[in-house]
Protein backbone atom coordinates (compact mmCIF):
# COMPACT_ATOMS: atom_id res chain seq x y z
CA UNK A 1 0.00 0.00 0.00
CA UNK A 2 1.52 3.30 -0.65
CA UNK A 3 1.99 6.21 1.91
CA UNK A 4 -0.64 8.55 1.45
CA UNK A 5 0.09 11.42 3.62
CA UNK A 6 3.06 13.81 3.82
CA UNK A 7 4.63 16.35 5.24
CA UNK A 8 7.04 19.35 3.32
CA UNK A 9 8.99 21.33 5.40
CA UNK A 10 9.11 24.68 3.38
CA UNK A 11 9.46 27.29 6.15
CA UNK A 12 13.32 28.07 6.15
CA UNK A 13 14.59 31.21 5.03
CA UNK A 14 16.72 30.76 2.41
CA UNK A 15 19.54 33.10 3.72
CA UNK A 16 22.02 31.63 1.55
CA UNK A 17 20.27 32.60 -1.39
CA UNK A 18 19.98 36.17 -1.14
CA UNK A 19 19.84 38.55 -2.83
CA UNK A 20 17.23 35.66 -4.62
CA UNK A 21 15.45 35.43 -1.71
CA UNK A 22 14.67 38.78 -0.62
CA UNK A 23 11.97 38.69 -2.40
CA UNK A 24 11.13 35.42 -2.91
CA UNK A 25 10.65 32.28 -0.71
CA UNK A 26 13.30 29.57 -1.29
CA UNK A 27 10.90 26.89 -2.13
CA UNK A 28 9.70 28.96 -5.11
CA UNK A 29 13.31 29.72 -6.64
CA UNK A 30 12.88 28.24 -10.32
CA UNK A 31 14.96 25.79 -11.27
CA UNK A 32 14.59 25.39 -15.37
CA UNK A 33 12.02 26.99 -14.97
CA UNK A 34 9.76 25.26 -12.11
CA UNK A 35 9.86 26.09 -8.38
CA UNK A 36 11.93 24.02 -6.34
CA UNK A 37 8.66 22.65 -4.35
CA UNK A 38 6.95 21.85 -7.26
CA UNK A 39 9.54 19.29 -8.18
CA UNK A 40 9.00 17.82 -4.64
CA UNK A 41 5.15 17.86 -4.90
CA UNK A 42 5.29 16.41 -8.05
CA UNK A 43 7.13 13.19 -6.31
CA UNK A 44 5.22 12.75 -3.79
CA UNK A 45 2.06 12.91 -5.87
CA UNK A 46 3.82 10.05 -8.54
CA UNK A 47 4.55 8.27 -5.38
CA UNK A 48 0.81 8.12 -4.64
CA UNK A 49 0.45 11.10 -1.52
CA UNK A 50 -2.57 12.49 -1.72
CA UNK A 51 -2.57 14.97 0.74
CA UNK A 52 0.67 16.93 1.70
CA UNK A 53 0.96 19.50 4.90
CA UNK A 54 3.55 22.74 3.97
CA UNK A 55 4.69 24.64 6.69
CA UNK A 56 5.34 28.02 5.75
CA UNK A 57 7.01 31.17 7.14
CA UNK A 58 9.28 33.47 5.05
CA UNK A 59 6.90 34.85 2.47
CA UNK A 60 4.03 32.54 3.58
CA UNK A 61 1.65 34.51 1.39
CA UNK A 62 3.30 33.87 -1.64
CA UNK A 63 3.75 30.59 -1.17
CA UNK A 64 0.13 30.35 -0.05
CA UNK A 65 -1.09 31.97 -3.29
CA UNK A 66 1.40 29.09 -5.60
CA UNK A 67 0.09 26.26 -3.44
CA UNK A 68 -3.61 26.97 -3.64
CA UNK A 69 -3.12 26.52 -7.62
CA UNK A 70 -2.13 22.99 -6.92
CA UNK A 71 -5.11 19.98 -6.93
CA UNK A 72 -2.61 16.58 -6.67
CA UNK A 73 -1.85 16.47 -4.11
CA UNK A 74 -4.95 18.24 -1.07
CA UNK A 75 -2.16 20.97 0.34
CA UNK A 76 -2.62 21.80 4.16
CA UNK A 77 -0.29 24.47 5.43
CA UNK A 78 1.25 24.49 8.75
CA UNK A 79 1.46 28.52 9.79
CA UNK A 80 4.82 29.39 11.22
CA UNK A 81 4.68 33.00 10.58
CA UNK A 82 4.77 33.91 13.95
CA UNK A 83 7.79 31.51 14.84
CA UNK A 84 10.35 29.68 12.99
CA UNK A 85 10.02 26.24 14.68
CA UNK A 86 13.34 24.52 13.00
CA UNK A 87 12.93 21.61 11.28
CA UNK A 88 11.97 18.84 14.45
CA UNK A 89 9.50 21.76 15.65
CA UNK A 90 7.94 22.46 11.85
CA UNK A 91 7.28 18.09 11.57
CA UNK A 92 5.89 17.75 15.03
CA UNK A 93 3.65 20.86 14.45
CA UNK A 94 2.48 20.10 10.72
CA UNK A 95 1.90 16.16 11.36
CA UNK A 96 -0.84 17.01 13.76
CA UNK A 97 -2.79 17.90 10.71
CA UNK A 98 -2.67 14.89 8.95
CA UNK A 99 -4.82 11.44 10.37
CA UNK A 100 -2.12 9.29 12.69
CA UNK A 101 0.22 6.48 11.13
CA UNK A 102 2.75 6.14 8.15
CA UNK A 103 3.78 9.38 6.41
CA UNK A 104 6.81 10.90 4.30
CA UNK A 105 8.31 13.88 5.40
CA UNK A 106 10.60 16.00 2.11
CA UNK A 107 12.29 19.01 2.36
CA UNK A 108 11.34 21.55 -0.21
CA UNK A 109 14.29 22.15 -1.44
CA UNK A 110 16.00 18.58 -2.42
CA UNK A 111 15.03 16.75 -5.18
CA UNK A 112 16.23 14.59 -7.52
CA UNK A 113 15.76 13.20 -11.25
CA UNK A 114 17.03 10.85 -13.39
CA UNK A 115 15.75 7.44 -11.48
CA UNK A 116 15.57 4.50 -13.95
CA UNK A 117 12.17 4.22 -15.99
CA UNK A 118 9.55 1.66 -15.30
CA UNK A 119 10.07 0.41 -11.85
CA UNK A 120 9.20 1.99 -8.33
CA UNK A 121 10.43 5.34 -7.61
CA UNK A 122 12.57 6.02 -4.87
CA UNK A 123 9.21 7.38 -2.87
CA UNK A 124 7.79 4.32 -3.66
CA UNK A 125 10.74 2.31 -3.17
CA UNK A 126 11.14 4.20 0.79
CA UNK A 127 7.79 3.19 1.56
CA UNK A 128 8.24 -0.16 0.99
CA UNK A 129 11.32 -0.10 2.46
CA UNK A 130 9.70 1.00 5.59
CA UNK A 131 9.11 -1.58 8.61
CA UNK A 132 7.47 0.07 11.19
CA UNK A 133 8.47 -3.09 13.56
CA UNK A 134 11.84 -2.51 13.32
CA UNK A 135 12.43 1.10 12.53
CA UNK A 136 11.43 4.25 13.60
CA UNK A 137 12.57 6.22 10.37
CA UNK A 138 13.75 5.12 7.04
CA UNK A 139 16.04 7.73 4.87
CA UNK A 140 16.62 8.49 1.48
CA UNK A 141 20.25 8.50 1.06
CA UNK A 142 22.96 9.07 -1.96
CA UNK A 143 26.45 8.33 -2.87
CA UNK A 144 28.45 11.79 -2.71
CA UNK A 145 29.51 11.55 -6.59
CA UNK A 146 25.68 11.60 -7.12
CA UNK A 147 24.98 14.50 -5.74
CA UNK A 148 24.65 18.32 -7.05
CA UNK A 149 25.28 21.24 -5.20
CA UNK A 150 26.16 19.72 -1.93
CA UNK A 151 29.46 20.60 0.10
CA UNK A 152 30.59 16.78 0.71
CA UNK A 153 29.71 16.39 3.97
CA UNK A 154 28.98 12.70 4.45
CA UNK A 155 26.13 12.48 7.11
CA UNK A 156 25.69 8.72 7.63
CA UNK A 157 27.90 5.36 7.48
CA UNK A 158 25.20 2.51 5.83
CA UNK A 159 25.85 -0.88 7.63
CA UNK A 160 25.24 -4.29 5.40
CA UNK A 161 21.94 -4.75 7.05
CA UNK A 162 20.70 -1.38 6.30
CA UNK A 163 21.15 0.28 9.35
CA UNK A 164 22.63 4.03 9.33
CA UNK A 165 25.07 5.62 12.10
CA UNK A 166 26.36 9.07 12.51
CA UNK A 167 29.15 9.17 9.71
CA UNK A 168 33.31 9.30 11.62
CA UNK A 169 36.30 9.45 9.30
CA UNK A 170 37.19 6.01 8.01
CA UNK A 171 33.84 4.70 7.98
CA UNK A 172 32.84 3.03 5.27
CA UNK A 173 29.60 3.10 2.63
CA UNK A 174 29.67 6.88 3.44
CA UNK A 175 26.30 8.62 2.28
CA UNK A 176 24.62 11.36 2.60
CA UNK A 177 20.88 12.21 3.81
CA UNK A 178 18.73 12.90 0.70
CA UNK A 179 15.80 15.10 2.36
CA UNK A 180 13.29 12.15 1.97
CA UNK A 181 12.21 9.94 5.19
CA UNK A 182 9.48 7.27 5.66
CA UNK A 183 8.06 7.36 9.37
CA UNK A 184 5.26 6.90 11.48
CA UNK A 185 3.51 10.17 12.70
CA UNK A 186 3.27 8.92 16.02
CA UNK A 187 6.95 8.92 16.33
CA UNK A 188 6.70 12.79 17.36
CA UNK A 189 3.67 12.23 19.45
CA UNK A 190 5.91 13.05 22.47
CA UNK A 191 7.67 16.29 20.87
CA UNK A 192 7.77 19.31 22.41
CA UNK A 193 5.77 22.26 20.89
CA UNK A 194 8.86 24.91 20.63
CA UNK A 195 11.51 24.67 17.94
CA UNK A 196 14.06 21.88 18.00
CA UNK A 197 16.26 19.95 15.33
CA UNK A 198 14.83 16.83 14.41
CA UNK A 199 18.36 15.48 14.45
CA UNK A 200 17.51 14.80 18.04
CA UNK A 201 15.33 11.97 16.79
CA UNK A 202 17.61 10.57 14.38
CA UNK A 203 20.25 9.79 17.17
CA UNK A 204 17.53 8.10 19.09
CA UNK A 205 16.94 5.63 16.70
CA UNK A 206 20.46 5.38 15.55
CA UNK A 207 20.66 4.18 19.99
CA UNK A 208 17.97 1.85 19.44
CA UNK A 209 19.06 0.66 15.91
CA UNK A 210 16.68 2.10 14.56
CA UNK A 211 17.36 3.83 11.80
CA UNK A 212 17.67 2.74 8.24
CA UNK A 213 18.79 3.79 5.26
CA UNK A 214 17.73 3.57 1.41
CA UNK A 215 19.92 4.64 -1.22
CA UNK A 216 18.57 6.96 -4.12
CA UNK A 217 18.32 6.14 -7.84
CA UNK A 218 19.17 9.10 -9.89
CA UNK A 219 20.88 12.52 -9.14
CA UNK A 220 19.88 14.83 -6.43
CA UNK A 221 20.23 17.87 -6.07
CA UNK A 222 20.50 20.86 -3.45
CA UNK A 223 20.31 24.53 -4.15
CA UNK A 224 22.06 26.62 -1.61
CA UNK A 225 23.31 29.66 -3.21
CA UNK A 226 22.70 31.56 -6.67
CA UNK A 227 25.77 29.91 -8.26
CA UNK A 228 24.52 26.39 -7.54
CA UNK A 229 21.32 27.31 -9.88
CA UNK A 230 23.28 26.49 -12.97
CA UNK A 231 24.60 23.38 -11.99
CA UNK A 232 21.22 22.10 -10.89
CA UNK A 233 19.59 23.46 -14.52
CA UNK A 234 22.18 21.55 -16.22
CA UNK A 235 21.14 18.55 -14.25
CA UNK A 236 17.18 19.24 -14.87
CA UNK A 237 18.24 19.80 -18.67
CA UNK A 238 20.49 16.62 -19.08
CA UNK A 239 17.40 14.51 -17.68
CA UNK A 240 14.54 15.96 -19.20
CA UNK A 241 16.05 17.72 -22.24
CA UNK A 242 12.58 18.65 -23.58
CA UNK A 243 11.41 19.88 -20.45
Amino acid sequence: MPITNAMVLAAGLGTRLRPITNALPKPLVPIAGKPMIDYVLDLLAAAGVTTAAVNVHHFADQMEAHLRRRSIPRILISDERDALMNSGGGLAKGLRLLDDGPVLVMNADLFWVGERAGGPSNLQRLAEFYDPEHMDMALLCARIEDTTGHNGKKDFSLTAEGRLRRYEEGMERPVIYAGAIAMDSRLLADAPEEAFNLNIYFDRAIAKGRLFGLMLDGQWMTVGTPEAIADAEAIVRRFHPGG
